[in-house]
């Protein structure tokens, strides 16, 4: 009886504590505006700024992402008493996201941001050299979720040859034709940078390319009080060194954000099926409607409209190079850095 009478006392005091923890508790709606790693910071409905993390069991379901709750997500976060942490308790669904392999983990991904209107891409035609392959392997899988994108070819003031200024201009040609808007333009002199400005106005955007492109020097013209680093290109590599460590989100001036993420080095495609992937390059997907078969894979079959195009130069080989990549990757379920 003695024993009864303890668990019941017992069980009522921890009953009392647990009531006492939910009343000290607070929920709140936010959105994540930076993501270093395991701590994230939460801008909540009424401006303020909360440290937040996740709890170890929490993921998103249908997604196996190395991190399950990225930048411009809108969250529900229960704060604690005054001292303790805050923890991310649910996330909104999304109407987007930018997503790629993890470099090291081919069958997890990484989320690059989520909820935007746009992404920029900063290319560079040389110093570092931006390859066709990662432009076209980035623009694929932001056509697979919806998501426009805008590419600011930087350096122009650092092309120092013909053939370098003939690059550019055959890539304006090539992407504009495709229908993708392109910004030639110089961070360091400001060419181009008002005419840019206009198209991140009263938009979310997230702001990509490879380490060394220039896209700290952007943010910092967009966002002086950013502050972001900036670092001198690799004389021996042509590469970039990573200047920005982790993610985070900028209020522009003018109104809109910029979603500033660490340089990529190279872009996996995840979460698409080999069928699917020529539905993600605009240009050989109008061609295929002219294929003989319907599941045609634009490799080898006769009728095929796109080989067709290919011989006749009505489709750019670099794009043709890239989709080929892809469909390997889907073939071979690997991930090249290279890219």
């Amino acid at each position: 009886m003695l024993v009864a009478r303890t668990f019941f006392f017992v069980a009522g005091i921890v009953c009392a504590l647990c009531h006492i923890i939910k009343m000290t508790q607070k929920t709140l709606h936010g959105i994540v505006i930076r993501n270093t790693g395991s701590h994230y910071i939460v801008r909540t409905d009424d401006g303020r700024g909360v440290p937040c993390k996740v709890k170890g069991n929490f993921r998103l379901k249908g997604i196996r992402s190395t991190n399950p709750v990225a930048v411009g997500d809108g969250v529900t976060i229960n704060m604690a008493a005054e001292g303790e942490t805050a923890f991310i308790c649910g996330i909104d669904d999304r109407r987007n996201y930018i997503i790629r392999k993890a470099s090291n983990l081919s069958k997890q991904s990484h989320i690059l941001a989520a909820n935007i209107d746009q992404a920029l891409l900063v290319a560079t035609v040389a110093r570092p050299e931006t390859s066709t392959t990662f432009i076209d392997r980035f623009l694929a899988s932001a056509e697979a979720y919806r998501v426009p994108v805008v590419l600011a070819l930087n350096k122009d003031d650092e092309l120092q040859s013909e053939d370098e200024r003939a690059t550019r201009d055959y890539w304006v040609a090539l992407y504009s034709e495709i229908g993708y808007p392109c910004h030639v333009i110089s961070a360091i002199t400001g060419k181009g940078l008002d005419e840019l400005g206009e198209t991140l106005q009263g938009k979310t955007t997230l702001l990509a390319g490879n380490s060394g492109v220039g896209k700290s020097t952007l943010l910092n013209h967009f966002v002086p009080e950013a502050n972001a680093r900036t670092a001198e290109i690799s004389e021996a590599h042509g590469t970039g060194m990573h200047t920005t460590t982790f993610s985070e989100l900028y209020e522009l001036p003018g109104g809109g954000a910029l979603i500033d993420v660490p340089g990529i080095k190279g872009f996996g495609t995840f979460d698409m099926e080999r069928e699917e992937v020529a539905h993600y390059f605009r240009d050989i997907f109008a061609l295929s409607r002219d294929c003989r078969f319907n599941n045609c894979t634009h490799t080898h079959e006769p009728g095929c409209a796109v080989l067709e195009a290919i011989e006749n130069l009505r489709l750019a080989p670099s794009r043709y190079a890239s989709y080929l990549s892809m469909l390997e990757d889907k073939d071979e379920g690997k991930y090249r850095a290279a890219y």
